[in-house]
């Protein structure tokens, strides 16, 4: 059985999934709690947080003064830097310090966005059409302004926890993750991880929530360079054996290939629940996948959707190209960067044989350029489930809540891999064709932000007794 089955069994996941409403009454968000999110959420966009430009520092100095500001001591707020970035770490006291604390996970840094490329300047929060508009606004800056305010809100209630609660920002997440890396050795004593920057509700063409999807599990993040090199020479005097020649046959035999279609039980109780309440020939294609998952008819509809396709399987596709050295001059090297997201319990080394027999060329040379790290899917926890079950209820009463692998790498990878159980529950609500994390125009929808406020705020105070 998948992992995150084994230890649960498929009566719990039933159980999660049919749980109806709880009787609660969601509270209303303070009109000062709801501002002030806005307010951090636009200052956030506007630091330039992308590799280079040394600003994560800048902005982890801000938010720190927003958490002082907010009834957090100044000796529980560290801000670590690392090379031009930083990781950010504030400790929200519980009553008991033998508790194993909690960990509230986000990430500081965004992936870059050029001025000329966007309809309006991407380090400027733009309100428009019920959207805010900019780089980082879904990914993570809105994840990491939530929960911060969501603390303020529970210190401005006067909150006091049994265990600690742990807000843990770190600085390079989309890049080589290693502020990740020393923050999760730093907490590697935590009960477990809430994670910001994975999870949340799909939102149907009539804008009401269809499914909430809970990060459990996360495919493994590697690059391959795949090169090619050659002597040179003058570009009056061409050759058969360009360097970029070569590059192109590769890249156009990695684009014509897919690797084999996989599934879990995981994937497949996504499916089947997503599908339930999917109208129309999507829907009916993801109940087909789920109960067989060699559904040919149902794999290339579901796998000509960007929001599906990762679900399916091993996906690599081809990210960054270097080539040539002059404009005269026949290139003496040429190089791809080819982006794996592997399925989990896919070996690293199979991907790389796949990738060498479709390339199909004895003199292209393969380089892993980061450190893959597996890890196995987290359990589900009853107190999890059930205090999950309890604040999306508060929002969306009885909507169906799947456990999910993300098709993305996020910071939890570290924290799974030393046994820390990590959980994706961000607070956004959205529909798939509003989600534009890494590309132009990145928006996160207005109707979300006291969502995810009465969400977090539930969700840290029962698992925080």
């Amino acid at each position: 059985m998948h992992p995150i089955l084994s230890r649960t069994g498929l009566g719990a996941m039933t159980q999660c999934l049919a749980l109806t409403a709880a009787a609660a009454t969601a509270p209303s968000v303070p009109a000062d709690i709801s501002a002030r999110l806005r307010e951090i959420h636009a200052k956030a966009i506007s630091f330039q947080t992308v590799e280079g430009k040394g600003q994560v520092p800048a902005y982890a100095a801000f938010l720190a003064g927003v958490l002082a500001e907010g009834g957090f001591e100044p000796a529980d707020i560290t801000i670590t830097p690392m090379g031009e970035t930083a990781f950010l770490v504030a400790r929200y006291r519980g009553k008991d310090p033998a508790a194993k604390p909690i960990v509230i996970s986000g990430h500081m840094d965004v992936v870059s966005a050029n001025r000329s490329d966007w309809e309006r300047d991407p380090f400027t929060a733009v309100v428009e059409n019920g959207f805010v508009f900019g780089r980082g606004s879904s990914d993570n800056k809105f994840g990491v302004s939530s929960t911060v305010a969501t603390l303020l809100w529970l210190k401005a209630e006067g909150y006091r926890p049994r265990r600690d609660i742990v807000l843990a920002l770190s600085g390079d997440e989309e890049t080589t993750q290693a502020t990740t890396a020393v923050l999760a050795e730093q907490l590697k004593n935590a009960e477990l991880v809430l994670n910001s920057d994975a999870g949340g509700a799909s939102l149907g063409d009539d804008g009401k929530p269809t499914v909430y999807g809970m990060q459990a599990a996360e495919k493994t993040y590697v690059d391959f360079e795949i090169s090619f090199t050659n002597p040179g020479g003058h570009s009056s005097r061409p050759r058969a054996d360009n360097a970029i020649y070569r590059l192109a046959r590769a890249i156009d035999h990695i684009a014509a290939f897919s690797f084999p279609r996989q599934s879990s039980e995981l994937t497949r109780a996504y499916f089947r629940a997503a599908g339930a309440l999917t109208p129309g020939e999507v829907g009916a294609a993801m109940l087909r996948y789920a109960d067989d998952p060699t559904d040919a008819a149902a794999i290339a509809l579901l796998s000509s959707m960007p929001e599906h396709v990762g679900q399916l399987g091993t996906t690599c596709v081809a990210t960054m190209l270097q080539g040539g050295h002059a404009r005269n001059a026949l290139p003496q090297s040429a190089m791809v960067n080819v982006n794996c997201r592997v399925f989990p319990g896919v070996a690293i080394d199979s991907v790389q044989q796949t990738l060498e027999r479709v390339v199909d060329d004895p003199t292209a040379q393969f380089r892993i350029a980061n450190n893959p790290r597996p890890s196995d899917a987290s359990p589900l926890r009853d107190d999890v489930m059930k205090a999950l079950r309890k604040a999306i209820d508060l929002r969306a009463p009885g909507l169906p809540i799947v456990p999910s692998m993300s098709a993305g790498a996020t910071d939890s990878l570290f924290f799974r891999n030393i046994g820390v159980p990590s959980y994706g529950v961000s607070g956004t609500f959205m529909h798939p064709k509003d989600e534009f994390a890494h590309g132009l125009n990145e928006r996160v929808p207005l109707a979300t932000f006291d969502g995810a406020l009465i969400q977090w705020r539930s969700l840290l105070k029962d698992l925080s007794r």
